[in-house]
This record gives structure tokens, sequence and C-alpha cells, in this order.
């Protein structure tokens, strides 16, 4: 059976590819001597790395960064090469090592096991993570000496901040920990800040920078605030347009009663999409400007809006998602990170 293709989605989300570049330009530039890289894990923060990682090469672009070995092959496929790739989880079993040296991938050394299993795969160019007080992921740099790390042959060595976005002390003391462990190390590169940490100044900056959200219009910090444009845009179809009494009941658990007769539209978006149920506490879409408050519980596959004031709403049009990432942030509570990466693949990008 020859399997037709399908109709049109009911759901889009618009990349703005210019916007998308732009970003990537203000940061390299905002990067000063450094170079920006690129974090494209997650599926380029949920928008897609068919679409993104082109428009990120064609902008400059030449060093990237996803988690999972599992994201290599539709990075290579949207056209970086195996050299400009990293994979920041490291090796963890020999399955890992045995790929990254086939794909000729770079993996992130995380640790000593790591970089045991890195040598026995046959090893080959790597990078090298330094844990400097995340206690996440990262060599201790008590490990820094060992032999095991010595033998490696490193292109990058990088460590990660934790709160470059906040007013604390904690990125200047990750600064003193890195500069003392890179001087252990024989490494071609040197890599600290990530998008928040490119807006810290050059002594952040070393060869490399490491932007992510800042990429895909997020503001980690006020300090970029103007720099960076909204990438991402969300539709969704009016599938329904209905009557509701006075003192009807919408949506599940009966959360919401009509206080008059009303009109509403149900769209097809839901908490399946990465729309989440904090989205009904004051969330709204938007129609050619116009805000159609979101009324009851957001379902896995709908959304019901109040649509009175909008009488010309007809079934069969898209309506807006505001994602200006962070007042969108502010109307549900969730990160701009999770804004992003929560977005499903039923959206046409």
């Amino acid at each position: 059976m020859t399997i037709p293709e399908p109709p049109p989605a009911t759901l889009r989300l618009k990349i703005d590819r210019e916007a998308l570049a732009a970003n990537w330009r203000a940061l390299d530039r905002l990067s000063g001597s450094a170079a920006a890289g690129a974090a494209i894990k997650a599926d380029a923060y949920g928008l897609g790395v068919a679409k993104v990682v082109p428009t990120l090469l064609d902008a400059g672009a030449r060093q990237f960064f996803v988690a999972h070995w599992s994201e290599v092959a539709p990075v290579l496929a949207a056209g970086a090469a195996p050299e400009q790739l990293a994979v920041l989880h490291g090796v963890n079993t020999p399955a890992d090592a045995a790929y990254a040296v086939a794909t000729g991938v770079r993996p992130v050394i995380n640790s000593l096991r790591q970089a045991a299993l890195w040598r026995e795969a046959g090893g080959g160019l790597c990078h090298l993570m330094i844990d400097t007080g995340m206690n996440r992921l990262g060599l201790p740099p008590s490990d820094i000496g060992d032999g095991a790390i010595a033998a490696l042959d490193i292109d990058i060595i990088l460590s990660h901040l934790a709160s470059a976005e906040d007013d604390t002390d904690q990125s200047a003391r990750q600064l003193v920990v890195f500069e003392t462990a890179r001087t252990g190390v024989k490494a071609r590169r040197t890599s600290l800040a990530n998008s928040a940490g490119i807006a810290l100044g050059s002594g952040y900056h070393f060869d490399l920078t490491r932007p992510g959200l800042a990429l895909y219009g997020g503001l980690p910090c006020e300090a970029l605030a103007g720099e960076l444009a909204q990438v991402a845009f969300p539709q969704a179809m009016v599938m329904q347009v209905r009557s509701v009494p006075t003192g009807g009941l919408v949506g599940y658990n009966a959360t919401f009663r009509a206080p008059h007769p009303m009109r509403t539209a149900t769209l097809s978006l839901g908490y399946a999409d990465g729309i989440l149920r904090c989205w009904a506490e004051g969330g709204a879409l938007l129609h050619e400007g116009r805000v159609l408050k979101i009324i009851g519980r957001v379902s896995m596959d709908m959304i019901v809006v109040d649509c009175t004031d909008v009488p010309d709403l007809a079934e069969g049009d898209f309506c807006d998602l505001p994602y200006s990432l962070v007042a969108a942030a502010e109307t549900t509570g969730l990160s701009q990170y999770e804004l992003l990466t929560l977005l499903g693949d039923r959206f046409a990008r």
C-alpha cells in the first residue's frame, strides 16, 4: 500500500530563520575575539535541527554541541561536518566510543572512566569538560594530573557556568577554578561562556563561546536585552466554533462556567504539544491582534478560547500563541528553556 502525503497540519511553528541568523551574529559579535558556537541539543531546543543547522552554518557558526549520541545523525544530515560536532555527555559505554570513532564526531570526556573508554576504542581528538563547581558533569580538578588525561588529544577544554544570569559571585569563583585547571591540560582551544556568560565580558570568552537559549530568542539576562529577536511563532487551527449558554460548563472537571452567553472556539492544541495546563491561568491566543482568552482546562489535544468579541473568527482560521519567551514565562511560570523544548513534534515546522 502506498501511503499518501498527510493533509496540512493543524499546528504550525513558524521559524524566523533571519532572526535566528541575526541572533547568532549578535552573539558572535558580543563574544569579541572568541568565535560563537551553538548549542543545538534537544533538536535545536525544539525548533528542529533540519532548519536550524543550515541557517547557523550560513550565518557562520562552525562548532555545534548536542547532548546525546542519538542526536548526531540528524545534525550530520543537516550539513554539519563530523569534526564540527561535539557530544556533551561523552562516552558512557564502549558502544558510544565505537560510534564516535566511526562517525568522527568528538566526545566531551567527563571522567577518568570516560577517558579510559575513549583510549580503549582507539581514541583520537576529543574535548574535555572540567567541573568548576556545578557538581553536575565533568572532571573534578583533582583528577587533571592523572595519566589518563595527559594521554588524551584534546581540542577544547571547557566548563559550564551555573549562574551566569544571576547577580552572584559564583561565576567569578568558577572562572578562577577554570583558569587554574586549564593550565594543567594541553588543549588547542578553551571555552567557558554560555549565553548569559557572553554578557559577563571578555574575561569569560576565551576562544569559543557556546550560546544556546539566546540563539532561539530567549533572554537569559537583561544585559542582552535589545540584542535578540523572537524566533519561534506557534499557530493552531480553529476546529470548531460553538455557542455556550449562561451556566454552560467548559472542559474537563467543569473548571469554567459561562457567566453569560458566549461564543467559543476549540483549537487543535494541547499539553501533548507542550502547551501545559498552566497556560489556562491568564493565557490567551491572538487572531489578527485580537485577544482570545483561554477558558477551561487545557486538554491533551485541544484548547478552548473565548471568541465572543471576535465574531468573524471561523473554523479553519489559524490563531497565534504569543511566544515572546520572557512574557510567556511570566504567564505560565515555566522557564524559557521549558517553553522551547516542550513544543511537540505535531507542529509543522
